[in-house]
């Protein structure tokens, strides 16, 4: 993932700060993420979510909103319409570009600024709510003890997770004012509704309001123990692959054709975590995790390299026993087949060498009404597949540093 630090005019003209995560390989689409209420565009979801989306291929722009992280202009000035006003400069800043957004995502009360901005954004065809409420009022509960003091002075200093935010009379105002409901209910793409049912800020009851409200095509999937920003490393990366499962039905992505020399496509492999192992594989529109065990060092959390490896064999074992059989009209009901992997002193392998070398075990199950000549013959067609024959050959690996 390649990263621009960029800016852009806000509602009022005021400069915002923000990030455009781009795909390493081709750029299928486009999403903008909104932060919840005085976060900032870094929180770690934000950026595993983007993370996760850029390695298939959509780009993401996460900003700060007017007055906060790194963006210019005065909080206690802002409101929730102003928040939509700066989705909306967001998406016109694409737009320029040539990289309109077809997705939003929002976090917390960002949710249900993206779900404001989607009913008159155009090409809009995913939104995804990340613990938004249902009402935007409900965030004035973080500050219930100052609102007499807003309403009397115009505005009021609050303490929000231990930083001051000076609240003004007109984000009261703007935000008993709105009504989702029939928003939602015209919404013109699919909806992915995502909370925690722990969610100790914004309560579950807003996501089950939000996804009644809603029309289908719409889906809702539980956070479980998630808190409601997100933190831990596991529920970002759940939310993502998540996220990244459910977009690709409605967005379309439809990669380009694969380049001279590589009929299949390339794999694109990155790195998910940087004090890990953890590793992103993008195949086409296809997506796995790599990782290492705990006991070296890894979080577990992925198939390991040689077990890809392993996968690699053992499918193509499978599927070529499986067009043999269906060649010739065989009754094999079904196939698997177990492999491991080792590293053995050639000499305990029959190879008269003193170099070790690795060894794949592989264990073939049929089943079906085949007799001892038949299961014979699958036998030795399994050696003929193209993964085991690559695996027994000499192969070359050609690298450069780009």
């Amino acid at each position: 993932m390649t990263t621009e630090r960029i800016t852009f005019p806000g509602h009022s003209g005021d400069t915002l700060s923000a990030r455009l995560d781009l795909p390493e390989g081709p750029h299928l689409a486009t999403a903008l993420f909104a932060h919840c209420f005085t976060c900032s565009k870094d929180i770690p979801a934000a950026r595993r979510i983007a993370a996760r989306l850029s390695a298939m291929g959509i780009a993401v722009l996460r900003f700060d909103f007017t007055g906060l992280g790194h963006s210019k202009g005065e909080f206690s000035n802002t409101t929730f319409t102003s928040n939509v006003g700066d989705l909306h400069a967001a998406a016109a800043y694409l737009r320029d570009r040539n990289m309109a957004p077809s997705m939003l995502i929002g976090h917390s009360l960002g949710g249900a600024a993206v779900l404001r901005a989607a009913g008159d954004m155009e090409g809009i065809k995913a939104v995804v709510t990340i613990g938004a409420p249902f009402d935007p009022e409900h965030v004035t509960h973080n500050f219930a003890d100052a609102l007499e003091d807003i309403d009397q002075k115009g505005q009021a200093e609050v303490d929000l997770g231990g930083r001051p935010f000076t609240i003004g009379k007109a984000f009261v105002q703007d935000v008993k004012a709105q009504a989702l409901a029939p928003i939602i209910g015209n919404l013109k793409a699919a909806l992915l509704v995502m909370h925690a049912p722990r969610d100790a800020v914004v309560g579950i009851e807003n996501a089950t309001n939000i996804f009644v409200a809603a029309k289908h095509p719409k889906s809702f999937v539980t956070l479980d123990d998630a808190d409601h920003l997100v933190t831990r490393a596991e529920d970002a990366e759940y939310a993502a692959d998540v996220i990244s499962a459910w977009v690709g039905r409605y967005l379309g992505l439809t990669p380009p054709a694969p380049p001279v020399g590589a009929p299949e496509g390339v794999v694109r492999v990155s790195e998910a975590d940087v004090n890990g192992f953890l590793q992103d594989v993008q195949s086409g529109p296809h997506h796995l995790l790599s990782d290492e065990p705990l006991a070296y060092g890894g979080t577990n959390r992925g198939v390991s390299p040689y077990g890809l490896l392993a996968a690699g064999l053992g499918a193509c074992t499978s599927m070529t026993l499986r067009m043999y059989a269906r060649r010739k009209g065989w009754p094999m009901t079904h196939v698997s087949v177990d492999v491991s992997h080792d590293k053995v002193h050639a000499q305990d392998a029959g190879t008269q060498t003193d170099e070790n070398i690795d060894l794949f075990r592989r264990r073939i199950a049929v089943s079906g009404d085949l007799d001892a000549e038949q299961r014979k013959k699958l036998l030795e067609i399994a050696d003929k597949c193209p993964v085991h024959r690559t695996l027994e050959a000499s192969s070359r690996v050609e690298t450069e540093l780009v």
